[in-house]
């Protein structure tokens, strides 16, 4: 049993703080709001097992994606302290700007939580030949500033307006690589576009984890390069962190993926044949799963 993806329609965040998020986002970033906050549907609450929770969102977008935050009262767990690379809850969002030395000063004005060490670093052509910059939001929610220096990933962001440009996709750390690729690839039908082993000591300074070896991993859905999912496989270091990380929807140290199905219980129930938990709201259109390492994912009839 397996069900295709159409899309990754976004990310969505939890954060203690919905307005000191929207200024963050804005001020630093160049995102902004679609609409004002509204209270979380039901159907999602339910798909979260939260039936009874009070929980707020602001949508943002950056060019043509979006990015969600959810504010619940009360809140959950707050994110864990000495966040690491990783750890098997790290998903960062990957924003490609138009000039790094720019992007970088306006959001520094911003306060960023450093995970890159000395600023942006450029990594050889054998990782890839990036220049990219690790932070972290007010919530310690990773985020990632990234230029390409040329085929496919730069010519998809060739006619972006603006300095920051959008999402072009959001990385995940896994444990077990094999696992991850069966379930994103194989269970959920996204494609491999990409992949390569980075190392080195720009990866080290760029992920702040000391002689990282790191399998990086593009995924994708049919006709669809942005946004889309990355793995992260550390051989090395290792996580000292458990796994599956115990944190819920509530909890601020999650990141979902939004993804847009063609069917919300029939994905869901491919996805538990696969062994990891699915629950589905009452009317069908939602469902929220967890993926390996406990990662989340907000199912969407579309």
């Amino acid at each position: 049993m397996s069900a295709r993806v159409r899309a990754v329609v976004g990310i969505e965040r939890t954060v203690s703080d919905l307005a000191r998020t929207e200024a963050f986002y804005r001020d630093g970033l160049g995102f902004a709001r679609i609409g004002p906050p509204e209270p979380v549907p039901p159907p999602v609450l339910q798909a979260f097992g939260l039936p009874d929770a009070a929980a707020t969102r602001l949508t943002m977008r950056l060019g043509d994606q979006r990015i969600g935050f959810l504010a619940f009262d009360p809140p959950g767990a707050p994110y864990p302290d000495a966040p690491c690379a990783t750890d098997p809850f790290f998903q960062h969002a990957a924003i490609p700007v138009r000039d790094m030395d720019a992007a970088f000063a306006h959001l520094s004005a911003a306060g960023p939580g450093a995970i890159s060490v000395g600023g942006p670093q450029t990594l050889p052509p054998d990782s890839g030949g990036v220049t990219a910059y690790k932070f972290r939001d007010p919530d310690g929610h990773p985020l990632e500033l990234i230029v390409f220096p040329g085929g496919p990933p730069a010519e998809r962001w060739r006619g972006a307006r603006g300095l920051f440009l959008g999402i072009d996709h959001s990385a995940i750390t896994v444990t077990d690589r094999a696992a991850a690729l069966a379930f994103y690839g194989d269970r959920l039908g996204l494609a491999v576009a990409q992949r390569g082993v980075n190392r080195g000591e720009g990866q080290a300074r760029l992920d702040g984890v000391p002689d990282p070896v790191v399998d990086v991993i593009a995924l994708e859905p049919t006709g669809a390069a942005t946004p889309h999912v990355e793995l992260l496989h550390y051989r090395c270091p290792m996580s000292a962190r458990p796994r599956p990380a115990a944190f819920g929807p509530r909890d601020r140290a999650t990141t979902r993926f939004v993804l847009a199905v063609e069917d919300a219980p029939e994905t869901a129930a491919a996805i538990r044949a696969a062994g990891y938990p699915a629950r589905v709201s009452a009317d069908g259109s939602t469902a929220y799963a967890e993926g390996p390492d406990g990662r989340g994912l907000l199912l969407v009839a579309s």
